[in-house]
């Protein structure tokens, strides 16, 4: 057996997706692939336009043979959190071989350079220094490499999938993995990008946009991903948010990963006056918090999210969907030290940080039940059983 792991949030699966694990097979030689996968909330601070379990079972249709959960409390973190605990999740499993991940560049060796000046650029005073004068945390490590790189590095660093390979490979480092990194070169639109097209593929916000809007995309899709009867929408719950924020002390908030610096302040007045939530996003965005931070920050808040959960390790293996060959990767998994399960509710009762890790899953779930045309009902995180196809 030779077992990849690919990191992923599938929002939603699309060809692009399809050609990277089809090429993680035939180039690498890979025989049997193991995706982490984000729950229903992402990176971007955004709800996953389809649930878990309906973009689980689109990955084993394109090829996938195991998908596991990756914990909310990583999955909407900062690329370094969201990076950590999937890195971390793949190595726990203690059977996976290599990881494999999509880049603008294709080419590990400079991933790992820019991985290297990326760490470096983080201890020096300059970095440093710019973070207490408001810079951005990515701006801030873009001028700071400047200072001592080449161009070729910091521009290897200002595209997006890039940045998440170099996290990636970060991690690898810091916990002297053995999983060989390799990577498959992206193709068609850039990584979140509403522009320009590539024959049959597209940004998956392309596509999104695409769904909302009641668009044809199913050039872009493989034909079980397509004419979803509802898809979730975060606009239905900003009242529910605007109270929540309205309802929440200053010391709760600060609780929240993102909140620093005393952001809570400005959340506080922004949600005093805002009357939805595109325009609670533009009164709190500043130099340092961009967009997807603010959003993020509103996420840990919502989903009750505290800076403790995204500095633990994960606690254990949420099975979302499997085939055959999913099962041998599960038999493999003999020495993973964590639980593993199907059931969220049995890997509850393993420990004090499972039962955490398991509450915070359910309230999101939760949560996100409300986001559909119809409201779906709560406690399906423990109810919902996982995908399998034979």
């Amino acid at each position: 057996m030779n077992i990849a792991g690919i990191i992923c949030e599938y929002n939603p699966f699309h060809n692009g997706h399809a050609y990277h694990i089809a090429e993680t097979r035939s180039r690498f030689g890979a025989t049997h692939v193991v995706c982490v996968m984000s729950g229903n909330f992402t990176q971007r601070g955004e709800a996953a336009i389809l649930d878990k379990h309906t973009r689980a079972k689109a990955a084993i249709e394109g090829g996938a043979d195991l998908v596991i959960s990756l914990p909310v409390a990583y999955a909407t973190g900062s690329a370094e959190r969201f990076a950590f605990g999937a890195v971390k999740l793949t190595e726990e499993l203690g059977c996976v071989g290599m990881l494999s991940f999509g880049s603008e560049c294709g080419d590990v060796e400079l991933l790992g350079k820019a991985a290297g000046a990326a760490m470096f650029a983080e201890e020096e005073d300059s970095f440093k220094d710019k973070l207490k004068r408001g810079v951005s945390y990515p701006v801030a490590l873009e001028q700071t490499i400047g200072e001592f790189y080449d161009s070729v590095v910091t521009e290897t660093l200002a595209k997006p999938n890039n940045i998440l390979a170099a996290e990636y490979l970060k991690v690898l480092a810091n916990l002297g993995s053995r999983i060989k990194p390799v990577t498959v070169t992206r193709t068609g639109a850039d990584h979140d990008s509403d522009a320009g097209t590539s024959d049959n593929i597209a940004s998956a916000s392309q596509i999104r946009t695409l769904m909302r809007k009641g668009g044809d995309y199913s050039r872009f899709v493989p034909n079980y991903c397509y004419n979803y009867d509802d898809i979730a929408e975060y606009s239905r719950l900003e009242r529910a948010l605007l109270y929540k924020l309205r309802t929440t002390t200053p010391d709760d908030m600060r609780l929240a990963p993102n909140v620093l610096h005393g952001f809570e302040n400005r959340i506080i007045k922004a949600a005093e006056v805002a009357r939805s939530y595109e325009e609670l996003l533009l009164l709190c965005q500043t130099k340092r918090y961009t967009n997807s931070r603010v959003k993020r920050a509103l996420n840990g808040i919502l989903l009750g999210i505290e800076k403790r959960d995204e500095n633990v390790n994960p606690s254990y293996v949420h099975i979302l969907a499997m085939n055959s060959r999913g099962k041998e990767i599960l038999t493999a998994c003999a020495d993973c030290k964590l639980p593993i399960s199907a059931s969220l509710s049995q890997l509850a009762a393993h420990s004090r940080e499972a039962k955490r890790a398991a509450r915070l899953e359910a309230r999101a779930d939760d949560v996100y039940a409300l986001m559909f045309r119809q409201p779906r009902p709560s406690g399906e995180a423990y109810r919902k059983p996982a995908v399998i196809i034979q």
